[in-house]
């Protein structure tokens, strides 16, 4: 570390002893417990409030009455979160252009739960082990304003709450199915005692899913135990285990998905293509109120096997185990109001990656000149942070912070060494903000901040045309962000509205090399890219019993300049998206029609040759409370059938009739939206 980076330590440190004395909290409320999920979503909501940029929090009770299989239900109408279905609980999430060309998986976003990180060490992301149906609420912190979390990415960060026996007491019981053979379950029960609490819960999911070639089956445990160990410390330990079983519809070319969006892609049956998972989660985080505020630290191991056939078998088994710690104070410096977050992350994961010729979805086991390869890879992901605030004048907030990144990845190729290699990082982040509050509920706000993204080992892992898997170097992602906005809340409107604009070194892009048989994406790092646009959200309280919600999207992402591509714009995310759902009712009885609508489609490749059509989906959601704590609810999606591209790969170029350059940029690389489905449900607490 350099004696710059030295010499913040110790200024921070410093801020932190002046802040810590002259505290004017009231003890008795700092060292309460939080009880309720009012009461949490009250925390959370506070979190935004003090955040110089866009973040908004999603309670469970925004997608409770729906199929939430994935992220894309729960994370609809948040602000700036572009979100897209691939299969089953793959969906397309991205922030802000945060991992565009990945096709597959998660990239440029920090997934955590409970305030633990849930990225492996190399910083790559799954979140299909994540079951909205168990969250309790969403905090989406939006590029820099992530830095709080430990966040260092472009897309910044997501947090889910899962409940406790304090927040969610009592049983819970839901059952909800209806298309394609849906039929999923829940069961949940909370307790609290005067000294500990338990909470666990058990979803079943299983679905032949929209798609041929498309079923699924999966098996969830999740469960924390919380015992207040006094007035002002309490440890919560976290469980959770998954068996994930997914076949995979695989792309289809434009042309087929229009034809008959329930087909698979040939390459996919013949392979019994699928991505099945096994995974268990521990984890603990200990909490200290102090006078000033509150200290939180922890630990973490997850191991997780992965069964993959795709174009060939990927078997993977993977350990990941991490330590936390975070410091939030609160108090006055000169007679100002101030506060700090100080934290730290480290993980450390390694993994065993075998790889064997696909034949019908079984390793073969015969050895030829390049397979079975067996890789080991090792990797090191430290986040230091800093943040404070500090309000010269009522209603006005200066921040400034930054984040210390220190990476290491290493790949070894067991049976070609030459393949092998390795890579450090390391990089300083900072961050300034301002936040203008001129009356409690109206905020302005601007920031600049720099994130780092560092490859991870599906980056640097890659496999050359005829030749053997291993390491290949890439330079981490690089990027400056601006950002202004507002949020609040007047009369019968209330909003989230943030303009930005980020200049990229080294963007991380990938395109297919042969979408057909579902070959990974190679991955390169561009030269200079653009990532500008507007993330809004807009609630309308038009009457008692009519609300509107919308949320809009403006993306422009582009090259700078390039030699190959000049100012061509990136393929994948449209320029235009919008969302909006009309609530006719009550608490109790409500109908709500929704539209979702793409004008006008996305790119495919970065030549710009071909363009995807726009389409507009018609969904509408009931729900009616028959008495306190049952709830029936309907949630009934694509009601006119429409056709159309909702996800895809990224191409070189879009060649689908010329054999010279098909069967490197293949044309097959579309993922169609959900087809028209109804789905229904019940919901009982007691």
């Amino acid at each position: 570390m350099s004696v710059t980076s030295v010499s913040r330590g110790i200024s921070l440190c410093a801020l932190a002893c002046v802040l810590s004395a002259p505290v004017q909290a009231e003890e008795a409320e700092q060292g309460r417990i939080i009880v309720t999920a009012a009461q949490l979503a009250e925390e959370a909501s506070a979190r935004v409030s003090r955040t110089p940029g866009g973040a908004d929090v999603v309670g469970a009770e925004q997608f409770e009455n729906k199929l939430a299989l994935s992220l894309r239900d729960a994370l609809g109408f948040s602000p700036g979160v572009y979100t897209q279905p691939r299969f089953g609980q793959e969906v397309r999430i991205s922030i802000r252009g945060s991992g565009l060309s990945r096709g597959f998986h998660m990239r440029g976003l920090t997934l955590l739960q409970d305030g633990i990180p849930i990225n492996m060490a190399d910083d790559n992301g799954d979140f299909q082990e994540l079951d909205p149906q168990v969250f309790q609420q969403l905090e989406v912190y939006r590029g820099g304003n992530a830095l709080r979390f430990g966040g260092s990415t472009l897309g910044g960060a997501i947090n889910a709450a899962t409940p406790t026996g304090r927040s969610a007491p009592g049983a819970e019981l839901r059952i909800d199915g209806g298309a394609f053979d849906t039929l999923r379950g829940k069961a949940a029960y909370g307790y609290a005692g005067e000294r500990g609490d338990a909470w666990l819960a058990l979803t079943a999911d299983r679905s032949d899913g929209d798609r041929d070639h498309g079923r699924r089956r999966a098996l969830r445990f999740n469960g924390n135990v919380g015992l207040k160990v006094s007035d002002r410390i309490e440890t919560r330990f976290y469980a959770s285990a998954q068996t994930i079983r997914q076949k995979l519809s695989g792309s289809l070319s434009e042309s087929a998905l229009r034809n008959d969006p329930r087909a698979a892609n040939p390459a996919s049956v013949s392979g019994d293509q699928a991505r099945d998972i096994d995974s268990i989660r521990l984890q603990n985080r200990t909490t200290v109120t102090l006078g000033a505020g509150q200290l939180a630290f922890g630990a973490y191991y997850n191991a997780k096997a992965l069964n993959h056939p795709i174009n060939m078998v990927v078997d993977q088994k993977s350990e990941d185990r991490g330590l936390f710690a975070s410091l939030d104070l609160a108090g006055q410096l000169g007679g100002m109001p101030a506060e700090l977050t100080l934290g730290t992350q480290a993980r450390f994961g390694r993994g065993t990656f075998r790889q064997f010729v696909n034949i019908d979805g079984k390793p073969a086991l015969g050895v030829t000149p390049l397979y079975p390869s067996l890789q080991k890879a090792h990797a090191e992901t430290i986040n230091s942070y800093g943040e404070a605030r500090i309000a010269p004048l009522p209603g006005f907030w200066l921040i400034a912070g930054g984040i210390y990144t220190q990476g290491e990845r290493r790949i070894d190729n067991v049976r070609a060494p030459a393949r092998s290699g390795q890579a450090s990082f390391d990089s300083f982040a900072p961050k300034f903000g301002l936040l203008f509050e001129p009356r409690a509920d109206v905020q302005f706000y601007a920031n600049y901040s720099r994130s780092v993204e560092l490859p991870g080992f599906i980056e640097l892992g890659q496999t050359p045309a005829g030749g053997a898997p291993g390491f290949t170097p890439l330079d981490p992602q690089r990027a400056w962000t601006f950002e202004i906005g507002s949020r609040g809340s007047l009369g019968i409107a209330s909003w989230d509205i943030s303009l930005y604009r980020a200049d990229l070194r080294g963007e991380m892009l990938q395109y297919t090399t042969n979408p057909s048989v579902g070959v990974l994406a190679s991955t390169f790092n561009a030269e200079r890219t653009r990532h500008q646009g507007a993330e809004a959200g807009l609630d309308l309280t038009l009457a008692p019993w009519m609300t509107l919600r919308q949320v809009y999207q403006y993306s422009d992402f582009r090259f700078r300049d390039d030699v190959q591509f000049g100012n061509n714009r990136l393929p994948v995310v449209p320029r235009h998206f919008y969302r909006a759902e009309l609530k006719l009712g009550s608490d109790r009885v409500s109908v709500s029609p929704a539209v979702e609508w793409l004008p006008q489609g996305a790119w495919v490749d970065y030549a710009n040759s071909k363009r995807v059509g726009g389409y507009a989906m018609l969904n509408l959601g009931a729900q009616a409370e028959v008495r306190k704590g049952l709830t029936l609810f309907l949630d009934a999606r694509n009601l006119t059938g429409r056709r159309a591209v909702g996800d895809m790969g990224a191409l070189v170029r879009y060649a689908p009739d010329n054999p010279a350059t098909a069967a490197n940029e293949g044309s097959v690389a579309f993922y169609p939206v959900e087809r028209r489905a109804v789905y229904g449900g019940v919901r009982a607490r007691f």
